[in-house]
């Protein structure tokens, strides 16, 4: 197995100033963690990545640099343990499912909450069984593994800052989880027909998200839209309710004129987006504002990056957004 350490709270040691990352730290905790050598456990390697990231930091510029470290070390391991800081892991998850395509290999992201070297570290688990899994339980597309559950990385958000229980899937439940016995919760799998893996290039995006509340100005909206933004993520009501506020209307009709692509996510936690429900959706889908159904707004800006990437039309990046590249939305 190999390990792609690339920063986060679960190899970090304490000081005067709070936890900071410290090159070597984490490999000489693990090295005097038995657990980790047992016979049961697979042999692996760890990359630490110098300078380590804080997650706070991570950029598509560093989802890339994981993805080709990846495709450079993919026919020499049977699987691959990303270690990262939990507040833009389902950034990351989402974004290594997009630019991985034809995994036959599993990618699983993980890290903790406190750090390895503190007793009550929920990072010993995290690895030990994000390990195993890879190894034992493969499942060969990019995951996040938290507190004993393996979800699909583009179905994840961050939904507790403190808790173990950092993570949750809302409109998929969970691929397996760990307990006495390993229980597989979801049986589809994602198909690649045996095709050889191919690794896209992703590039920084001008993408907006905003989300919208009573008596929002439509000023707000127009800024959001300035140039060079290419694409807007619009959080709305329920299942993709707007405002009927003509200049507001007026602003989203400009921007897709402009070939500015907007998305139509609900804030809803669990839920999709059913523009066909109200007038009030409805008359989105007269200006040019196409739905998200049920994407997380992590997949969806993910996604928005690697399309607005690639060589191809707006017309096909808006069918793209609809269509289930790797997983991240349930077909209608």
């Amino acid at each position: 197995m190999y390990i792609a350490y690339t920063g986060g709270t679960i190899g970090m040691k304490k000081s005067k100033y709070g936890y900071i990352p410290v090159s070597g730290y984490l490999q000489k905790k693990l090295m005097k963690m038995p657990e980790f050598h047992s016979p049961e456990m697979p042999y692996f390697t760890i990359e630490e990545y110098r300078p380590l990231i804080d997650s706070s930091n991570m950029t598509p510029t560093e989802w890339q640099v994981i993805a080709d470290d990846i495709e450079k070390n993919y026919y020499k391991y049977d699987g691959f343990v990303i270690l990262h800081g939990t507040d833009t892991m389902a950034y990351t998850a989402s974004a290594l499912s997009f630019i991985l395509e034809n995994l036959e290999k599993p990618v699983i992201i993980t890290g903790s909450q406190i750090p390895l070297s503190e007793i009550r570290s929920d990072g010993r688990q995290n690895l030990l069984h994000s390990l195993l899994m890879a190894a034992n339980h493969p499942i060969n597309e990019v995951t996040l593994f938290f507190n004993y559950k393996l979800y699909r990385g583009n179905r994840t958000t961050k939904s507790h800052a403190d808790g173990f229980d950092a993570f949750s899937s809302p409109n998929l439940d969970p691929l397996l989880e760990v307990g006495v016995n390993i229980r597989y919760l979801y049986k589809e799998k994602l198909h690649n027909d045996h095709k050889k893996l191919k690794v896209y290039r992703i590039t920084p995006q001008p993408i907006s998200i905003i989300t919208i509340y009573p008596g929002i100005s439509t000023k707000v909206i127009r800024n959001f839209l300035l140039y060079p933004v290419k694409a807007l993520i619009l959080c709305t009501y329920g299942i993709g309710n707007a405002p009927q506020n003509r200049d507001f209307l007026k602003e989203l009709y400009l921007a897709c004129k402009k070939n500015i692509i907007i998305i139509n996510l609900t804030q809803c936690a669990f839920g999709r987006v059913n523009m066909n429900g109200y007038a009030t959706g409805n008359s989105l889908i007269k200006l040019g504002v196409i739905s998200g159904y049920d994407l997380t707004i992590e997949a969806a800006l993910t996604k928005l990056h690697f399309l607005l990437s690639q060589n191809i039309s707006k017309e096909k990046i808006c069918f793209q957004m609809q269509n289930n590249l790797r997983g991240e939305l349930t077909p209608i």
